[in-house]
């Protein structure tokens, strides 16, 4: 039997020195343990600051104002100057197209007469008729796709809008051309549209195979105003929208491949005839096609530089999904092509939210969601016990954009009519008045319900409200120059809002900020306002006054219902069939739609009755005409600065009309609450200069519900969009306009939601809490996260839903705290700031084996001496108060980045030296 003794026991010599030597080699170890872990610790730290440093140039990052161009007219336009404003990093998108030193334009009736401007995109290399400014053939630019029917308030003559001209071997007279129609001179040729595949139109061109009158992006006719300047939004177009010119496709030439540029041409035609003398028939438009040999010597090119256009990631490469918030869309299009040379390719699927939130819910491993609301928030749903991990990524809104230009009333004074035609640029908005384009409440919403004296049965409501919005008493009391404007009495113009189909957070927003307002709340409920006009009662949220009998509910309504059942014969036509609203008022695929559609001018009611048609059907007059232009529509703050949309001003709680400016944006985002994922709501979004429909896009993943390389790979995506991804630009990578970066404390949330992503480890069978490597209680949760934020918040914007947190304030887990688990090295390889494409720099990012050049300055220090620093205070910890080393050691770094230092082991032959059991 084995005893222990009680009294003091005296050890042998050769025992004793062997412990000696043990505990000498334990002190070694333990030494060498804190040197090199404090070198990791060190030289990862200053990696950190290196990176989170501003960087040394910001040459690399494109300004889409930097390329803006400026160029001259020549001949009897020589004082003419324009100016493009961006040239560059171009995609589907608006630019504008601006100029002084003409001549006003003059008209002969409606219909433009002399000095006006047109405008067109066209492909291909230098036609060498200008040598002064090279450009495009005539035969390779898109233009000359006017109504060919219906042309009674067309303000064109079917020669300067089309690509019809006569011939004559000597131009300078009537003639217009000196190649084309040489068949027939006594009646009009065609100049050929030649495709970038080569194939040629030569008749026929006005409605082709490639581009028509609703696809095309020409300028037929843009007015120079009394002060002799000028304003377009021309809707640049890449292979995507105009295959036929190719623009952005990739083009190999002279061993290096680049995008296809293309060219901006700008024609101006005078009040000089095609012979040179004065113009003098004012009965109608100067004659001539702009692609007629005599008009195009005057012609201005100037070359567009586009983003590539198709996929820029290798074939074979691995997806990663990503599904959710248009809001998202832009931003993570950009990102995308940054991100791919990582290895990754991300893909991106619109979807509304409220669907997107259900899609998560139900399975958890679909991916990455776009979202601006927490899981479970919807009425009706239960957000998962698993932990989910809300990341911020964007900051956008939803606003109300407008195509409007100034159309004077008979007998307006003499400076109004002076902006005719030009564009109204700002309008204020009251939750009311958008109320009333939302309930199709003005009285031509219902077309035809109300014909001069004669009312439809159940329609009394409409006949004394205004026709539309730009009659509206209300919206002229804060817009008074509307005042002395007209708008086309129609239901395409003024009395509606183009409007996606389908659920959507923006959708709940505008119905929240509505419904946040005492007078909208009114209105609704069937008050009338101050000057008497009245909700549509299908609309109303009374029940006895709703002729359903149902009340409307606008506080459960995340969508744009079309209630009114109204459906007639449209007035004016010999149509057999009926319309109904959602023929006057057509939905959109999605905001992005409403806003190009909006730049286009065209409200999509097919409003032509083709009696000849077979079957007969009513068919689409194309975009409205030039000049007198009314379109609005609900869309995203991105889709509206892409196309050069005019967004109106909201009055917010604090009765402030504030645009979706950077700064208001911001102001907004402060008021966030809630937990997970924080929302800003228009009670929320108090500060006076808050934009009310502002919204934050968090990317949403249930890590429980992928696997390791799953979530690392999303983990590198929420680092990009927190870091690089918020530098504001045009290079894709950067943040698009439309979004104010995030602030520094979202960007921090952000990441350390990466972090939690990387850490997570599934829940065990074993109690959490009782051993060094399970996690303990020091910072995760029993969800499985590295998560809570040491101040004991609950995960602010960075924080899950129910079952864990992924951080709050606090941050991430900090030393002494955490799961056990190591993340991968490289989990997250960082493309270069100046990501680009088509005269930028490269991508270049440790994936392809190549970094960017050393910064010049002490910067490149950073991580050499933080080694040292690390290795000192290793060797220091114990003299001050230290105990022992607990690996792995998570480290926070500057600008919300983070750092783990594994758990490792010495060499094999010190470990044989050690005592047993110290290892």
């Amino acid at each position: 039997m084995n005893s222990r003794s009680t009294g003091p026991r005296t050890p042998r010599p050769a025992a004793t020195s062997r412990r000696t030597r043990g505990r000498a080699l334990l002190r070694v170890r333990r030494l060498l343990l804190r040197v090199v872990a404090g070198a990791a610790v060190g030289a990862l730290a200053g990696l950190g600051v290196a990176q989170t440093a501003a960087p040394a140039s910001a040459a690399g990052t494109a300004d889409a104002t930097s390329s803006a161009v400026t160029v001259s007219g020549r001949g009897e336009f020589e004082d003419l100057r324009f100016t493009v404003g961006q040239t560059t990093h171009l995609t589907s998108q608006a630019i504008t197209v601006s100029w002084s030193g003409g001549t006003p334009t003059t008209f002969a009736g409606t219909s433009f007469n002399t000095d006006f401007v047109q405008i067109m995109q066209c492909w291909g290399d230098d036609d060498g008729t200008v040598p002064s400014n090279p450009g495009p053939a005539r035969t390779q630019c898109q233009y000359g796709a006017s109504p060919t029917t219906d042309r009674g308030s067309w303000p064109g003559n079917d020669y300067d809008d089309t690509r019809k001209v006569f011939y004559s071997a000597d131009p300078a007279n009537y003639g217009q051309d000196n190649r084309y129609g040489a068949a027939n001179p006594n009646a009009p040729g065609e100049v050929p549209f030649k495709s970038v595949d080569g194939t040629v139109i030569t008749s026929g061109t006005q409605n082709n195979a490639f581009f028509n009158r609703n696809t095309t992006n020409e300028v037929d006719f843009a007015r120079t105003g009394a002060d002799g300047t000028g304003k377009e939004y021309f809707e640049v177009q890449t292979a995507n929208e105009a295959p036929h010119l190719g623009c952005g496709l990739p083009v190999t030439a002279n061993g290096g491949t680049k995008p296809r540029s293309c060219w901006l041409v700008i024609v101006p035609q005078g009040h000089l005839d095609l012979d040179g003398e004065p113009y003098a028939d004012h009965s109608q438009v100067n004659a001539g096609s702009p692609v007629s040999s005599t008009n195009w010597q005057n012609r201005v090119a100037i070359p567009l530089g586009f983003n590539s256009v198709g996929t820029n990631c290798a074939l074979g490469a691995k997806e990663r999904a990503t599904t959710g918030s248009e809001l998202a869309a832009d931003a993570m299009t950009s990102w995308q092509a940054a991100l791919c040379p990582t290895g990754t390719v991300y893909g991106y699927t619109e979807l509304g939210e409220p669907d997107t939130r259900a899609r998560l819910t139900s399975d958890g491993s679909s991916g990455l969601a776009f979202t601006t609301r927490a899981l479970g928030a919807d009425a009706g749903t239960t957000a998962p016990s698993d932990p989910t991990v809300y990341a911020p990524v964007a900051l956008s809104g939803t606003v109300i954009g407008f195509t409007v230009e100034r159309r004077p009333k008979a007998g307006a004074p003499d400076s109004v009519r002076r902006l005719a035609g030009t564009k109204v640029e700002s309008v204020d908005l009251t939750p009311r008045l958008v109320a009333k384009l939302l309930t199709e409440s003005y009285r031509n919403s219902p077309w035809g319900a109300v014909l001069g004296d004669n009312t439809a049965t159940g329609y009394g409501w409409a006949r004394t409200n205004p026709a539309g919005l730009a009659s509206d008493p209300e919206f002229i009391s804060l817009n008074p120059e509307f005042a002395d404007l007209s708008v086309s009495e129609t239901p395409s113009t003024d009395t509606d809002l183009i409007t996606s189909l389908g659920h959507s957070d923006s959708a709940r927003a505008l119905w929240q900020w509505i419904l946040a307002d005492k007078d909208a709340r009114g209105f609704l409920a069937g008050d009338a306002d101050d000057w008497g006009t009245q909700v549509n009662p299908y609309y109303s949220t009374t029940a006895s006054r709703n002729p359903t009998g149902i009340a409307f509910d606008p506080a459960s309504s995340d969508d744009y219902p079309k209630s009114d059942p109204w459906c007639t014969i449209p007035p004016g036509t010999d149509a057999t069939i009926k319309q109904c609203m959602t023929d006057f008022h057509p939905y959109v695929e999605d905001m992005h739609s409403g806003a190009l559609h909006t730049r286009r001018a065209d409200t999509l009611w097919k409003s032509s009755w083709d009696a000849l048609a077979n079957p007969p059907a009513f068919k689409s007059p194309g975009p409205q005409t030039v000049g007198s232009r009314f379109v609005i529509t609900v869309t995203d703050a991105a889709s509206a600065a892409r196309y050069g949309l005019q967004t109106a001003r909201l009055r917010n709680t604090a009765g402030k009309f504030v645009g979706p400016a950077a700064a208001s944006l911001t102001a907004a985002s402060d008021g966030a609450t809630g937990t997970g994922a924080p929302e800003i709501t228009p009670a929320t979004a108090a500060a006076e200069g808050a934009y009310p429909l502002a919204q934050l896009v968090y990317a949403a993943v249930r890590p429980a519900g992928i696997d390791t390389a799953a979530r690392k790979d999303y983990a590198a995506l929420l680092r990009y969009a927190a870091g690089d991804g918020q530098t504001s630009g045009a290079d894709p990578g950067l943040l698009p306009a439309g979004y104010a970066p995030l602030p520094a404390a979202l960007r921090s949330k952000a990441t350390e939601a990466a972090d939690a992503l990387v850490h997570y480890t599934a829940p065990s069978s074993t109690p959490s809490g009782g051993s060094d490597s399970s996690g303990g209680s020091n910072g995760g949760t029993t969800g499985g996260s590295e998560s809570a934020g040491s101040d004991g918040s609950d995960g602010g914007a960075g924080g899950t839903g129910t079952g864990g947190s992924t951080g709050g304030d606090g941050g991430s887990a900090a030393a002494g705290g955490g799961s056990g688990a190591t993340p991968s090295a490289g989990a997250s390889t960082k493309p270069s700031a100046a990501a680009s494409y088509d005269g930028g720099k490269a991508v270049q990012t440790t994936a392809l084996g190549t970094t960017p050049d050393d910064p010049a300055n002490s910067l490149r220090y950073a991580v050499p001496v933080g080694a040292a620093l690390g290795a000192a205070a290793g060797i220091g910890a114990p003299f001050a108060g230290g105990g022992r080393l607990r690996l792995p050691l998570r480290v926070p770094l500057p600008g919300g980045r983070g750092v783990t230092v594994p758990a490792f082991t010495l060499p094999e032959w010190l470990r044989k030296r050690l005592p047993s059991g110290r290892s």
